[in-house]
């Protein structure tokens, strides 16, 4: 029962912080759409701000559960099972978080840039930009259920 209780939570952390990895670019895209409204402006990063710390406590989160998942075992026997022994599905599946940290961490930069003074990428590539975290987190799903290899 613990190592459901534990999984749920993973998951769930999980959850809120890919909800951070699709909207922070969002906020940038408005950002960069909203010329001299400075009042507008400063809700945005204000947004930003708040979402990107909101985001890395939820990665940490994550962390820590799916840390305590996959090496668990190792302290909790009898509560924890081995869920990786021999397999290597989990190697590509925390390459691809890798990848998605990085993206979530490069536009908190933009979002830090911008905030300093910086200029944006324009409201097109951000948008596009906005989009490319769905295929890290198709395979990251396909992964952890299918478990294929």
């Amino acid at each position: 029962m613990t190592y459901l209780w534990l999984k749920s939570f993973h998951v769930l952390f999980i959850i809120a912080w890919m909800a951070t990895v699709f909207y922070l670019p969002r906020i940038l895209v408005n950002l960069a759409e909203v010329g001299d409204e400075s009042l507008v402006k400063a809700r945005l990063l204000l947004m930003g701000r708040r979402l990107y710390r909101f985001g890395h406590h939820m990665f940490g989160l994550a962390f820590v559960t799916g840390l305590v998942l996959w090496q668990g075992w190792r302290w909790f026997a009898t509560v924890l099972p081995n869920v990786t022994a021999g397999r290597h599905w989990i190697d590509a599946k925390l390459a691809l978080v890798i990848f998605l940290l990085a993206y979530f961490m490069y536009f908190g930069r933009l979002l830090k840039r911008y905030q300093k003074g910086g200029v944006l990428p324009s409201a097109k590539v951000l948008r596009w930009a906005n989009e490319l975290p769905l295929l890290p987190l198709l395979g990251v799903v396909f992964l952890v259920l299918a478990k294929p290899f």
